[in-house]
């Protein structure tokens, strides 16, 4: 069964065509913001129609990167490109490409990627974190994505970890996002992540606020591992080492609670993954 998957970020935005659990085409391209959703639609369309006039396809699984009412299968918005406020992305796909589509946000979509594929296999329950152009999460309880009541549960990224603190994109002040994306980092210091994370005396910095949000989430949640994805897990051990200290620091005495942090097995391609799994779990629903 030949699966379509699609992760659209804030950055850029990846589609992998897999037949059964092997990935047999792959593309990333850089995200146009300027060019909105009109732009995205049009990349997805050329890639996919050229993908399939070789191979078909059953369905399509999709991670947004933004915020998704999953029982209506609509993009809520994006905060960082324009044009999809309360968007049939699924129903779209369904037309232009003539096939069946499932779609969470991002951060539930890499979760799952994560527990059925990379480091979160055999760990339960997960909560997975991307750390990227912005900040998500996703919890995942034997093998399915809690989502709460209202598509909502996770947004790691706007608990608020400084309350004084500078303005995010939410209109909120001091959120995780705000202070550890990034975006923000790069917009605040004037280089990229990937440089700023070089420097052993910004980590020891830029983890204590990091850690205050993932204390919110070992402490609420008692997850077995926290798995953390997106371009700034690539930082490995410079990161990950510094993270556990500030995390075993911070975190309240009496608490037992485990501390198993770990980047991404999958990389890249957590969310395709997950967009696998994902479409797979509701072609079982719909019994097809």
């Amino acid at each position: 069964m030949k699966i379509l998957a699609i992760d659209i970020g804030g950055t850029k935005f990846s589609m992998a065509l897999f037949d059964e659990d092997r990935m047999t085409r792959r593309e990333t391209r850089r995200t146009d913001r300027e060019g909105g959703r009109e732009w995205m639609l049009g990349q997805i369309r050329e890639i996919a129609s050229g993908w399939l006039r070789e191979k078909e396809a059953a369905a399509c699984g999709i991670g947004f990167g933004g915020p998704v009412d999953y029982a209506a299968q609509r993009v809520a918005l994006s905060t960082h490109v324009g044009g999809w406020q309360d968007f049939d992305l699924t129903g779209w796909v369904a037309r232009e490409l003539r096939l069946p589509a499932v779609m969470d946000n991002d951060a539930n979509v890499g979760a799952l990627g994560e527990a059925a594929y990379g480091a979160g296999r055999g760990f339960d329950p997960l909560f997975y974190v991307t750390v990227s152009t912005g900040i998500g999460g996703g919890i995942v309880r034997a093998g399915e994505v809690w989502r709460g009541a209202d598509s909502y549960a996770g947004e790691i990224g706007h608990l608020t970890v400084r309350p004084e603190g500078p303005e995010c994109l939410c209109g909120a002040r001091g959120c995780l996002e705000r202070m550890c994306c990034g975006l923000w980092l790069e917009r605040d210091y004037g280089r990229p992540a990937h440089e700023l994370l070089r420097d052993p005396e910004f980590v020891r910095r830029y983890v204590v606020d990091l850690a205050l949000g993932l204390k919110a989430a070992i402490m609420l949640l008692n997850p077995a591992r926290i798995v953390i994805g997106g371009g700034i897990s690539k930082a490995g051990e410079a990161l990950f080492g510094p993270l556990r200290t500030e995390l075993r620091r911070q975190i309240t005495s009496w608490s037992r609670a485990r501390i198993d942090v770990v980047p991404a097995e999958l990389g890249d391609d957590s969310v395709l993954w997950g967009a696998l799994a994902l479409a797979r779990s509701r072609m079982g629903e719909n019994g097809t």
